[in-house]
């Protein structure tokens, strides 16, 4: 179970959240839906690490969570919108440089890691592959491989149907169902409510202030 109890948190002059309170159970997958500016992404980001909290209070699995040490912690793996891959690296090199450089896992575990991951998600014959040949529906499995390198108890992503065609938004739609079943949390930042109806445990409707 994840809880955040009264997050604040501000932008310049505006205020993005404010006493803002969320529950997320173990397992299930959150989509939160809405127009641009409401601060989907945000949360995405804080709870990654990415951006900081202004306060607040996190709780996981019954235990209080340092606000300012999120990234180090890697509860929440990040799927960008744009799926940010470094297209001079290989997939295995994408894959396995962030575990490498900043958690000091070997290259042999890294590497091995990748392999069983890529194989589970249908592309195990693209490792030495680069970004540029892939399809969009490769790309995004090739970046929920990476986020899934760190073993993050919660998978957050970003937009995942943006700009993919209907056959590519089913494919999407299947791997997140698939991680439900091995029983990962899943965040879904969508401006797709029909998406978000057709894998969702819970919707969560936020609105730019």
């Amino acid at each position: 179970m994840l809880e955040l109890k009264h997050i604040s948190k501000r932008f310049g002059d505006k205020q993005i959240f404010k006493d803002f309170n969320l529950e997320i159970p173990e397992g299930k997958i959150l989509s939160l839906v809405g127009p641009s500016g409401g601060g989907k992404t945000t949360l995405l980001r804080m709870l990654a690490g990415l951006e900081s909290i202004d306060s607040g209070k996190i709780i996981y699995n019954g235990k209080s969570v340092a606000i300012d040490h999120l990234e180090q912690l890697n509860i929440l793996g990040f799927v960008f919108q744009d799926f940010q891959l470094f297209p001079h690296l290989s997939v295995m090199d994408n894959l396995t440089l962030s575990p490498i450089k900043t958690m000091g896992m070997s290259k042999e575990t890294a590497v091995a890691k990748a392999k069983e991951l890529l194989q589970r998600l249908g592309l195990g014959e693209h490792g030495q592959a680069y970004p540029y040949s892939l399809s969009g529906g490769q790309k995004q499995r090739v970046a929920l491989a990476r986020a899934m390198m760190i073993d993050p108890d919660i998978i957050g992503y970003d937009e995942p149907t943006s700009a993919l065609d209907p056959n590519l938004r089913q494919e999407v739609e299947k791997l997140i169902l698939q991680n439900r079943e091995s029983g990962v949390t899943q965040i879904i930042v969508t401006h797709d409510l029909e998406f978000a109806e057709n894998i969702s445990d819970t919707i969560l409707k936020i609105n730019p202030k």
